[in-house]
């Protein structure tokens, strides 16, 4: 089977276990052999990836806000492996939608989802500790919207799903941390170090073939990610930015500098 559709199986697969196992699948198969990129395999439209009934989706807006009691510390680790069963389907789209890129470039992707894959199943796992699992609360799907909206040119989806959606959880997961540790819920803190650490390496990825593409097509990275910034998000990116993590992920500093001027006057 070429692995762009094992990838389109895995994508599609709206059962959770068989998702994740796929998934796992995949990065086996591409990490252990050489790669045949049948390009004449025609790339669906996906406006909805596989995903299970449950969690409920509904607008960012209309999603209940999560106060500090038990509950509201338990609707917090759903909302992370919410988060984190998105980002296998990010990776996979990501892998299965673009063509022509070198065999790194399928290998890196694989990577990445297979373990997001593995982040899913420890907060799943942590919350069936709890006696919940995932899909017992109701989730938001702006991660997906924003696969779908880039998904016409390999360089945008590098520029905004791993260089905004994923680089933002480098800035607000050492503070979740901080807040898991003073709770009963302690076992968190350890699990989302686990996923900082692989989130760090993921950034790294996208942040490398952003800037392949962009040095491909003779372009200037920081030019371009400013006029996609305006053009898909429509303001400016929300700090305070994790400098630390962003530059082990290979953002520069002139690019953090950018950012931080432009959220100081979006605050302004």
């Amino acid at each position: 089977m070429s692995f762009f559709k094992l990838a389109y199986q895995a994508l599609m697969c709206n059962v959770v276990d068989e998702k994740v196992q796929l998934t796992h699948q995949l990065f086996n198969e591409i990490l252990n052999q050489d790669l045949i990129t049948d390009s004449a395999t025609p790339v669906e439209t996906i406006t909805t990836p596989g995903r299970p009934e449950r969690p409920e989706l509904v607008s960012y807006q209309n999603t209940p806000k999560r106060d500090r009691s038990d509950l509201g510390m338990i609707k917090t680790i759903h909302s992370i492996c919410h988060i984190e069963f998105n980002a296998i389907n990010l990776a996979l789209d990501a892998l299965y939608r673009f063509r022509k890129m070198p065999d790194q470039y399928y290998r890196d992707w694989a990577k990445v989802s297979h373990e997001e894959a593995l982040h899913f199943t420890m907060l799943n796992d942590y919350l069936k500790e709890l006696n919940y699992q995932y899909g017992d609360f109701e989730a938001h799907n702006g991660l997906w919207e924003m696969t779908v909206e880039t998904d016409y040119d390999v360089l945008v989806r590098m520029a905004l799903v791993p260089r905004v959606l994923e680089a933002r959880g480098l800035d607000v997961t050492p503070s979740i941390q901080t807040k898991f540790k003073k709770s009963k819920f302690s076992k968190m803190a350890e699990i989302l170090e686990v996923i900082f650490q692989d989130e760090i390496g993921h950034v790294k990825i996208g942040n490398y073939w952003y800037k392949h593409l962009c040095k491909e097509r003779d372009l200037e990275p920081m030019e371009i990610f400013d006029r996609l910034i305006k053009k898909h998000v429509g303001k400016s990116l929300r700090g305070p930015f994790n400098w630390e993590a962003r530059l082990l992920s290979d953002f520069t500093e002139a690019e953090l500098n950018y950012l931080e001027h432009a959220n100081r006057e979006r605050t302004n």
